[in-house]
């Protein structure tokens, strides 16, 4: 029975990392004849695929993005968080975060971690993460900078687990991602103290233009 358990959730960590890993702004921007790699910052997330392909393309990548944390989660919540083993969906949604920054599908470049993180948390704290979205539809509208409103959210998120006690390693986690977030976005602050980062509203359409 122990080798099976452990079978199982070894089977998740790998399906979590590989389903993380898929690379939606890249598949998008392929779809509509370019490597999305190639304009704008360069990053194959949300908020470059949104500023270089269009608004339906934005949301979609988020969307995907947001299913690549928020269903291994919630599977591997199905399936163990009633027999205490809380640490399971916590690790999976962390490996899924991993999987989207680091993607064995793009030479373990890819995205920022935003958008399955908010995945990801919406599957274990649904409250504080409705909490941290609303900063960031707020931070965006203000500066129209998605970066900042990322930053932002993910500063509220962890402030918003402690203040409403939710369980501790959740708190933790929320924590450890909000640096991530922070780390993952240093080339967006450089840019942002600099005066030269771009609004989720400019469009760039020169190939190979990385800011």
């Amino acid at each position: 029975m122990e080798m099976i358990r452990t079978i199982e959730i070894t089977s998740l960590m790998i399906i979590s990392y590989v389903f993380g890993g898929v690379p939606t702004g890249y598949l998008v921007g392929k779809l509509k004849g370019i490597d999305i790699r190639n304009y704008g910052s360069g990053n194959p997330g949300t908020a470059n695929v949104y500023r270089t392909l269009g608004k339906w393309a934005g949301i979609t990548t988020f969307a995907v993005d947001f299913l690549k944390g928020f269903l291994p989660t919630m599977l591997a919540m199905g399936f163990y968080l009633r027999a205490g083993h809380w640490w399971i969906p916590v690790t999976a949604g962390a490996i899924a975060i991993a999987g989207h920054i680091w993607t064995p599908f793009l030479n373990f470049k890819g995205g920022k971690g935003v958008a399955t993180s908010a995945g990801v948390f919406a599957a274990i704290m649904p409250i504080p993460i409705l909490g941290a979205l609303t900063v960031f539809v707020i931070t965006v509208a203000i500066t129209k900078h998605i970066s900042l409103g990322s930053i932002a959210a993910s500063i509220v998120l962890p402030v918003l687990s402690f203040a409403l006690k939710s369980y501790f390693p959740l708190s933790i986690m929320a924590l450890i991602v909000c640096a991530l977030i922070f780390y993952t976005h240093i080339p967006n602050i450089k840019r942002i103290i600099s005066g030269k980062e771009l609004s989720y509203k400019h469009k760039k359409t020169e190939d190979a233009e990385k800011n």
